[in-house]
């Protein structure tokens, strides 16, 4: 007797946790999204050494001028950060409260039309934040703080879940192997999301991100790129965030100033694959990619269609 076609890989892939049916909405704090809208995420970050811009939107006028600028270029959320995520300066959580609450206000206030989200892993700034107007709290350590959903739910605002690999915050990675990445991704992710649901925060307001460059070397964040469409086909709303990163240089063998043309390959490819949120510097780009994509996808209509019908 012929022996059964086996995908040998996906029968050795350790089983994620089981979650509910997914939502078929996306809620951040006062803003609802259809699933099939793709959403752009604005970084900005209130540190002196952030690894793309060098500080330029430290102080908070500069920061407050790069909010208005992204979002008449089309961002529906902006990341605001106080720690840079790698190795760097100390930053205790006072600091990083004052850093952040006071341009998570200003934020609400000018632009209310907006998503305001806050990266973070520590509860307690995320406690304050929240009481500023943060929608979101893009958690991109993997829920080190056990505290921090329990705020989210508090609060009722969206958490993100993301995929670290066990990596501690503000480390990188070395040597890093998995028997099967995206099985552990989507195990990690939806364990996080369990936990999450577990707390008390609202199903429609869960979002988990694969974490490109966190806990993975240049070859798995391509592996996670081409293989994403096994993360989205959970069929819950998922984050990338690949603007600039080092995969994109490795790749490419390219220095942080030259990674624009790879980012926009990357984004694409993970807009095809379904991702619905992408964090980035270059809102303006980011904003065509992901809007021609979802034309492709059958997502959104073209802007405009004279071709052949005049």
């Amino acid at each position: 007797m012929a022996a059964p076609d086996v995908d040998l890989q996906t029968s050795l892939r350790p089983s994620a946790p089981e979650l509910p049916d997914p939502p078929d909405r996306l809620r951040l704090g006062h803003r609802t999204f259809p699933r099939t809208q793709p959403l752009v995420m604005a970084i900005v970050n209130r540190t002196r050494d952030s690894f793309y811009d060098a500080g330029a939107t430290f102080d908070l006028g500069p920061a407050l001028e790069r909010v208005a600028a992204v979002a008449a270029d089309g961002a529906d959320i902006v990341d605001i950060g106080g720690v840079k995520a790698g190795p760097g300066d100390v930053v205790d959580e006072a600091e990083e409260i004052r850093r952040v609450t006071g341009m998570v206000a200003a934020v609400r206030a000018s632009h209310p039309e907006l998503v305001v989200s806050v990266d973070t892993w520590r509860s307690s700034v995320a406690r304050e934040a929240c009481r500023a107007g943060a929608d979101l709290l893009n958690d991109v350590w993997a829920g080190h703080d056990p505290e921090l959903a329990g705020v989210a739910a508090e609060f009722d605002v969206a958490l993100v879940c993301a995929h670290t690999g066990g990596l501690a915050p503000r480390t990188g990675p070395f040597r890093t192997g998995y028997d099967d990445l995206l099985g552990d991704v989507v195990g990690g992710v939806v364990g996080l999301a369990r936990t999450a649901l577990a707390a008390g925060v609202a199903s429609d307001s869960i979002v988990l991100d694969p974490a490109h460059d966190f806990g993975k070397n240049t070859w798995q964040s391509l592996e996670v790129t081409r293989r994403l469409d096994e993360l989205t086909g959970l069929g819950w709303p998922v984050l990338v965030s690949v603007s600039n990163k080092d995969f994109v240089g490795e790749t490419l063998d390219l220095p942080l100033d030259q990674r624009r043309e790879g980012t926009l390959a990357a984004t694409a490819v993970c807009a095809w694959h379904g991702a619905q949120i992408h964090r980035v510097h270059d809102v303006a780009g980011t904003r065509r990619v992901v809007d021609f994509v979802a034309a492709v996808r059958g997502d959104q209509p073209p802007a405009r269609t004279v071709r052949g019908l005049a």
